[in-house]
């Protein structure tokens, strides 16, 4: 195993390589098309993904950004207090992606073969042209839920959401359910 930190600095991406015995990349600044194993975005910190294949979890912290394009995610896509997350443009994660107790967060045209999860969110949250394997689900957000063009294998499940989600012409397999009953 190995740790690897990589920042922008300047512009420039620098790499250096840390003790044997961790498999954890920390994200500041910019990665490209390379292979990780798990992957952290660091309290306060940017990550922007580029076509990056993750091979375990990607972990956005307390304030954190996470920006991720056309990227491959093995495990889930895990936020808790993060600033922004957005995963889009033909991403895929074999797990689920769980945006919770933060800001805004956006999931556009991407394969999650789990559940997308928006709990307790502050600011404006999309999932737009998503195939979701589980459930889409939103609870407790007050900055605005648009849900529209999603096929869902699972149910759509949103409660507790002030102003309630908005959005339409999903495809749900399961059950559409109480806030999101008509969308």
């Amino acid at each position: 195993m190995r740790w690897t930190v990589i920042w922008a600095v300047g512009g420039a991406l620098v790499m250096t390589a840390g003790p044997a015995w961790a498999d954890e990349t920390v994200c500041k600044g910019t990665i490209g098309a390379v292979t990780v194993d798990n992957l952290r975005v660091p309290d306060g910190a940017t990550c922007r993904l580029e076509g990056t294949h993750v091979k375990g979890t990607v972990k956005v912290e307390v304030d954190a950004i996470l920006r991720a394009f056309g990227v491959r995610v093995i495990g889930n896509v895990q936020a808790e207090n993060a600033r922004k997350v957005v995963v889009r443009d033909g991403s895929r994660v074999g797990g689920s992606v769980q945006i919770v107790q933060g800001g805004a967060a956006k999931v556009l045209r991407t394969s999650v073969n789990g559940d997308i999860l928006f709990d307790d969110q502050e600011g404006r949250l999309a999932a737009k042209r998503n195939r979701v394997g589980g459930n889409l689900q939103a609870f407790k957000n007050t900055g605005g839920v648009k849900i529209r063009a999603n096929r869902i294998d699972g149910n759509l499940q949103c409660k507790e959401n002030v102003p309630p989600p908005t959005g339409g012409d999903n495809i749900v397999q399961g059950t559409k359910e109480d806030q999101c009953a008509t969308l």
